[in-house]
């Protein structure tokens, strides 16, 4: 494939993942006001939460399927479609059980685009022999922060649905615009498209399977404190610490931002540390900031907090999707994908549960035990990592 082509291919997917970013993070810091809405509860809001993280779970394995059947690119233009159509339904409901249902779908979408755009962005990466992955989870964590800042400031303004519509409106036209490179470009060879070489990943197998869980476990302690960050960093600082819903709002910006500055920095930290460092050494910083962050008497200390969990969880993730990815090809991905997504599955009814029975700020606490777990099963899969 040329050299302009795989720039151009970069160039889309790079824009797809934020996309993705801007969507979600733009829906979470809407979630204050969509909980007063409806009536909820907390604990009934992390059930509702759940449909979100249930609905990319059931499709994660399937998506990898299609992907396998007609090509990473389509799925990941008819993914981001209904991504950006999904996204208005939530201020339609008025109850947690039609939130849940709405949210089924808005997660269906969402875990099926990252399953999609994640597979082409490793076998991109394997084309140009270079570890690229965290740049393209920087420009998520860059589009979360921007939609995050985004609805900061129109949070006082718009109405959520105001605000939804006119997400559905950006990734609509983002989805034509990008996708029609995006069809135009065809995927370097697959692992099961390339000629059987030495360089060519296995598919699963006895021997392969058991790490490529491993690392979809790191995927999942990972995901779970990202997931608990966005569902809800606002309204532990709205109910916790008396902040306004803007400056609320802000909290997850915060952290976005700072996954951003760490996936930004992300290629560079791995040539130094190497990866099995940069597990260890993100989820120690990442525990020890959600200490923080949870527990803080101040809404500054609590900030910074968020700042400390977001660069320590930064690179987690990128680098156990792609070991698994390098080690077993896009079935890696799609079984890493799944388990690391369960973290959100898993993530919003248990802090919702852990709320009621404690307090919320306790809850988020889980959050710093799982990066630590994170670190402790980095450290355990070091000859694994280490190329």
């Amino acid at each position: 494939m040329p050299g302009y082509a795989l720039t151009r291919l970069r160039v889309a997917l790079t824009v797809f993942f934020a996309l993705d970013g801007f969507i979600f993070a733009g829906w979470v810091v809407r979630i204050p006001a969509i909980k007063e809405q409806t009536g909820a509860s907390a604990s009934a809001l992390g059930l509702a939460l759940l449909g979100v993280s249930a609905g990319a779970v059931v499709t994660m394995m399937l998506t990898g399927r299609l992907c396998r059947r007609f090509g990473s690119h389509p799925v990941t233009v008819i993914c981001g479609i209904l991504l950006s159509l999904s996204v208005a339904l939530p201020p339609l409901t008025h109850s947690a059980l039609a939130l849940g249902a709405v949210l089924l779908v808005f997660g269906a979408a969402y875990g099926g685009i990252n399953v999609a755009f994640n597979s082409a962005a490793v076998d991109l990466a394997r084309t140009l022999q270079r570890p690229i992955m965290p740049s393209f989870h920087a420009a998520f964590s860059l589009g979360g922060m921007t939609g995050a800042g985004l609805g900061a400031l129109v949070a006082g303004a718009l109405s959520p649905t105001q605000h939804l519509l006119g997400l559905t409106a950006i990734g609509l036209a983002v989805t034509l615009l990008m996708g029609r490179t995006l069809l135009r470009i065809q995927p370097p060879p697959t692992p099961e498209s390339a000629p059987k070489d030495e360089s060519a990943p296995p598919r699963p197998g006895a021997r392969t399977r058991p790490l490529v869980i491993t690392f979809g476990l790191i995927a999942l302690c990972t995901a779970y404190g990202e997931g608990a960050m966005a569902d809800w960093s606002a309204l532990h600082l709205e109910q916790d610490l008396d902040a306004a819903p803007g400056v609320a709002a802000i909290g997850y910006s915060c952290f976005a931002l700072a996954m951003t500055i760490g996936r930004l920095t992300g290629t560079q930290l791995l040539q130094r540390l190497g990866q099995t460092r940069t597990l260890v050494y993100g989820g120690t910083t990442a525990s020890a900031g959600m200490l923080l962050g949870a527990l803080a008497p101040s809404l500054w200390a609590a900030l910074l907090g968020f700042v400390i969990t977001g660069l320590g969880l930064a690179n987690l993730f990128p680098v156990a999707i792609e070991r698994a990815g390098t080690l077993a090809g896009p079935d890696g991905v799609a079984i890493a994908s799944t388990l690391g997504y369960g973290g959100m599955l898993l993530g919003p009814p248990a802090i919702g549960f852990m709320a009621d029975w404690f307090s919320l700020p306790g809850a988020l606490t889980s959050v710093a035990a799982l990066a630590a777990t994170a670190a402790v099963i980095g450290f355990s899969t070091r000859r694994a990592t280490e190329r």
